[in-house]
């Protein structure tokens, strides 16, 4: 029979009450959305470098800057 494991306590799934099921499956849900989350903000760090590597690209070279008198 399947258990689930909390503070070191072992609980057996099929005794537990229906609304200890709902919650359980609701923490499973959320388990799930943080794992798509972390997914998609790997996916945004990944285009956010590859966007300040090509804005590096496209700056003029520090020789070619006009410097301005102050």
């Amino acid at each position: 029979m399947p258990t689930l494991k909390i503070d070191n306590k072992d609980y057996e799934l099929d005794n537990l009450s229906p609304e200890a099921k709902a919650q359980l499956q609701m923490l499973q849900v959320t388990d799930q959305e943080i794992a798509r989350l972390n997914v998609q903000l790997a996916i945004a760090q990944t285009a956010r470098s590859a966007y300040s590597q090509a804005l590096k690209a496209s700056l003029p070279a520090a020789s070619d800057t006009i410097q301005l008198p102050q």
